[in-house]
């Protein structure tokens, strides 16, 4: 007896579970008209369209379809067709048939058409969402090489890497992140080049995200960070495709997710920020130089101001006797200690940046320059501060200018406001123990497990000469240590 029911209870499990009630959450089973039309109530911007005589309904998004398309591709084919060779049609390009709710659901979403014919439900991809044209990068402005720039649209972004690097073994995985918005994130690498840890890493840190919504590409980095807190960025972030194509052959993985102009490589080095693509389009020697300038610059704009302030406060023996009186008849009218008076420079000068960053472009630029001539000018007159604390605090300004990378120069601002404080409460001591800090911190950073300080810890001098300078190419032979590669040889010249 025993038996019979167990037989019973197994046939019974193995029957098709019912169609979804509408209003319920339940994505499966067999999709119904009456569902999806639940599923979207409210949605002033969704439409559906009746032929009874048909038994033809569709339904899709009014903005994310091309019209023209839709009546191509989709109406005229079903509306001249005979009856009896509807479902033929349908079974046909570019009809596809949908036979899971889920399914159907972000297809309609994805912009395309759902077709309801009797039990049957079908889609066709009529997507036609506009989107701005390729033009060129604001922020990554270079004076030779490619001008073209990725787009807010995905797949112009894989075209514009697929017509640069035209090679089967450039692979491309899509995923999905955001529980509300399902936002298309699309990893690449090109197979036999790159080290195929980094890409299980990846893989593995963008499918373990668990959040609303993604937006942009460095609010997915957030979440995939080594070390989340730090200051200093641990992927490398453009809008430039040759930029990205570089770091594809270079053996990094590149990540690019849909509605975001940037994309980003990883892994990542410190010294990747200083490195601009019209570096390799000129002679290595005018490329080598505009390389070492900006590690000049860097140093200025992190310790030029904080050892103005180091040494007007503790260590006036280190100013020239020359100088000495230049300065002391500077400051005498000032009634505040150099710290004070350089923390409230450097503040003016961040209103300004951030205030001719927000402004439309010509106001922007008047702002910059009449703010800072008219308030710098003002600041002198008034005794709130030194002239040579302008020059410092300006050839600071312009050196963080300098950094081909914006996530870099504004972390590089930043730690720039801990050196003052530091060098104006302990002088040089201060300051020898704010570099300190930043390098020891720097020591333990990695991204996606790889030292950020490569090629100098772990020491590779190899690699140095694509990093401070640029050697010519035919010294160029392998890729960079840090990618790791199963293939390091890049570079074979025929001799």
């Amino acid at each position: 007896m025993n038996f019979f029911k167990k037989v019973i209870q197994a046939i019974g499990s193995k029957q098709a579970a019912p169609d979804p009630e509408p209003g319920s959450t339940e994505l499966s089973g067999k999709p119904t008209l009456s569902y999806v039309l639940h599923e979207f109530l409210d949605c002033s911007d969704i439409v559906h369209r009746s032929y009874p005589h048909l038994h033809i309904d569709l339904i899709y998004f009014e903005h994310q379809v091309d019209q023209d398309k839709l009546y191509r591709d989709v109406m005229n084919p079903i509306l001249n067709v005979p009856q009896d060779e509807m479902r033929e049609l349908l079974n046909q390009s570019p009809f596809t048939a949908a036979t899971d709710m889920k399914q159907l659901i972000l297809a309609i979403l994805a912009g395309k058409t759902a077709i309801f014919h009797r039990q049957d439900v079908y889609l066709a991809d009529v997507f036609g969402f506009q989107s701005r044209p390729v033009g060129e990068s604001e922020t990554e402005t270079v004076i030779t090489g490619p001008h073209d720039a990725f787009t807010e649209k995905a797949s112009t972004n894989l075209a514009l890497l697929r017509q640069r690097i035209k090679s089967s073994h450039l692979k491309v995985i899509k995923l999905s992140v955001g529980e509300i918005t399902k936002t298309d994130v699309y990893v690449l690498y090109i197979k036999n080049i790159v080290n195929m840890h980094y890409v299980d890493e990846a893989l593995a840190r963008i499918s373990n995200i668990e959040i609303d919504a993604i937006f942009d590409t460095n609010m997915l980095l957030q979440m995939i960070d080594d070390s989340p807190y730090s200051v200093f960025p641990q992927f490398l972030t453009s809008e430039r495709p040759d930029v990205i194509g570089s770091k594809l052959i270079a053996g990094r993985i590149i990540g690019i997710v849909d509605g975001s102009p940037s994309a980003f490589s990883a892994p990542t080095s410190f010294f990747e920020f200083f490195s601009s693509s019209d570096d390799y389009y000129q002679r290595p020697l005018l490329g080598s130089a505009s390389r070492l300038l900006r590690f000049l610059a860097l140093l200025i704009t992190i310790m030029f101001t904080a050892l103005y302030v180091s040494v007007t406060t503790f260590h006036y023996e280190m100013i020239p006797e020359n100088m000495l009186l230049t300065l002391t008849e500077s400051r005498s009218r000032v009634p505040f200690p150099p710290l004070y008076e350089a923390l409230f420079l450097e503040t003016t000068i961040e209103l300004l940046r951030e205030a001719g960053a927000r402004l439309p472009t010509k106001i922007g630029q008047t702002i910059g320059i009449v703010g800072g001539i008219v308030i710098g000018q003002a600041a002198v007159q008034a005794g709130l501060t030194s002239n040579i604390l302008i020059i410092a605090v300006a050839a600071s300004a312009i050196a963080s200018f300098v950094t081909p990378a914006y996530v870099m120069s504004a972390s590089i601002r930043l730690l720039r406001f801990g050196l003052i404080i530091l060098a104006g409460i302990w002088g040089n001591f201060g300051l020898a123990i704010g570099i300190s800090a930043i390098v020891i911190h720097m020591s333990g950073l990695t991204s996606l497990g790889s030292s950020y300080l490569t090629p100098v810890a772990p020491f590779q001098p190899k690699d140095w000469k694509d990093v401070f300078i640029i050697a010519p190419f035919k010294f160029l032979i392998e890729r960079p240590t840090q990618s790791k590669s199963p293939n390091p040889v890049r570079n074979k010249m025929k001799k």
